[in-house]
């Protein structure tokens, strides 16, 4: 198996719904995202995929966060000032990765998705 990963980063708020159901106060961070692909064989030039590809992807999918607060921006937002995805580390990784496997080519796997919501905590969703 052959794999190849890319990073980007967004800066981009929230608060995150707590166990009692009220939010933790609204916060911002500097997300660090990485993901890998990944395929059995490599391509007619001995590549996963092209690397500006994946980027240019990987863009266009965290553009709606960048300098927002996650709470109000779909799918984390229900249209009506509630929440319809808790926007926690763990949660904006599968959103990330959900939104990468609709564009993702056939002969690519998405491996995982790693977001940094603060220095050292890491969250991984793992299709």
């Amino acid at each position: 198996m052959y794999a190849i990963t890319i990073e980007t980063t967004f800066a981009a708020a929230h608060a995150i719904r707590l166990p009692d159901d009220s939010l933790e106060t609204l916060h911002g961070h500097d997300w660090r995202v990485w993901v890998t692909i990944q395929r059995p064989q490599l391509d007619a030039i001995e590549t996963v995929m092209d690397f500006h590809d994946l980027q240019a992807m990987l863009a266009r999918v965290v553009k709606p966060f960048r300098q927002m607060n996650l709470n109000d921006v779909e799918p984390f937002s229900d249209g009506r000032g509630g929440l319809a995805i808790n926007p926690t580390a763990e949660r904006v990784a599968w959103v990330i990765a959900q939104s990468l496997a609709e564009v993702l080519p056939e002969e690519v796997a998405l491996a995982d998705v790693r977001v940094e919501e603060a220095p050292g905590c890491v969250a991984t969703y793992r299709p």
